[in-house]
């Protein structure tokens, strides 16, 4: 295996941009048509201009359902789309430089499950790890011009999975099934992997993949959880800590490195991810919108609300239709963001569980 991880791409972010990371003081939410129609959402210290559709795909390429986003240290932006099972030589990760124009594409082994994506530091390298469900059910780690270096399947000696999960994965849903969402980097070296469409467990790994432990599981709460989507490790303040998006809880649970429960934190609207800047957090919400805290995980800021029209069109239509159709979406508001992070200017990368897929930059004004 390649030398340990330093540090994650988040945090070198983070680090890059601490002297220009601003702090808000009072809360903000803007969704008025006037502002949206001059081209910019938010107040305060957290104003942007939005481009719905900043990247775009040339021929032949097309977008099957965004889901995550990354950004390395040279600024230029990863995603991850689900992908076509019928079309296994398109790629499912695409890299765009910071104008905005794609300069490679990888990733054919993720098609019909590319979820998350993510980037860490090892040795002065920076790497990208991948998670995939539905019938890839795997993780792995590349170098950023896509070479594979590892990939792994279903941890079977941790007992939560059945038999053959590892071996012939299958596109079967259930609490003792593998599918990967989303990955977090510890100060050790070792990773977290959470399982947030399968067993609901966050998995422990060492620096050379390795797993170490679990926890968590399904629940109702306080250590346990109703699909654990998002993880990050926050080490805004003295003492880090694991916080996971639980998105069916519409709630933050927080727990210690070694993986003991703190507290939750409540009132998001399905919360996706996390990503941190400065002493900003950010918490992309699948319903409509995006969240940014301070350092005590208190909202202070949110951007592009449209959550009120879109929970009207569920409740009305049995399901989220508004997302297959791109006629009622507005400018300067949100349909499903799935994914979020900061650029090393603290801008806002968004991409939307749509069935066209859709990458939104917020830039800072």
């Amino acid at each position: 295996m390649p030398s340990p991880a330093s540090f994650n791409r988040r945090r070198f972010l983070q680090t890059a941009a601490a002297t220009t990371a601003t702090t808000a003081v009072a809360p903000a939410i803007l969704t008025g048509k006037r502002t949206a129609a001059q081209g910019v959402i938010g107040s305060g210290d957290h104003r942007f201009r939005f481009d719905h559709n900043w990247a775009k795909l040339p021929e032949p390429f097309s977008w099957q359902i965004t889901h995550g986003v990354a950004v390395d240290p040279e600024n230029n932006l990863y995603v991850i789309h689900e992908g076509d099972v019928t079309k296994p030589g398109h790629p499912s990760i695409f890299v765009f430089s910071p104008e905005g124009k794609l300069i490679r594409s990888f990733g054919e082994l993720f098609q019909g499950g590319g979820h998350g994506v993510d980037i860490r530091v090892e040795g002065g390298e920076p790497f990208l790890y991948v998670a995939a469900y539905q019938q890839a059910k795997t993780f792995a780690k590349f170098t950023l011009d896509g070479e594979l270096v590892w990939q792994a399947f279903a941890p079977m000696e941790s007992g939560r999975y059945a038999e053959g999960e590892a071996s012939a994965p299958a596109k079967v849903w259930g609490r003792d099934r593998f599918l990967p969402t989303n990955f977090a980097f510890l100060p050790d070296g070792g990773f977290l992997l959470a399982d947030g469409y399968g067993a609901f467990y966050i998995h422990r790994y060492d620096r050379d993949a390795n797993w170490v432990s679990a926890f968590g599981g399904p629940g109702d709460g306080k250590g346990t959880f109703n699909t654990p989507h998002g993880i990050w490790v926050d080490t805004r303040n003295a003492e880090p800590e694991i916080v996971v998006a639980d998105r069916a809880h519409n709630a933050l649970q927080v727990f210690s490195l070694a993986g003991e429960y703190s507290r939750t934190i409540e009132g998001f609207g399905l919360p996706a991810n996390i990503d941190t800047h400065g002493e900003l957090m950010l918490v992309p919400e699948l319903v409509a919108r995006v969240s940014i805290l301070d350092r005590d995980l208190k909202t202070i800021a949110t951007v592009g609300d449209d959550m009120e029209r879109v929970l009207e069109d569920k409740n009305t239509s049995g399901g989220f239709g508004i997302r297959a159709d791109a006629s009622r979406w507005q400018d300067g508001r949100f349909v499903h963001p799935h994914d979020a992070c900061f650029d090393a200017n603290g801008d806002v990368f968004v991409a939307e569980w749509v069935s066209t897929g859709r990458i939104t930059k917020l830039t800072r004004v």
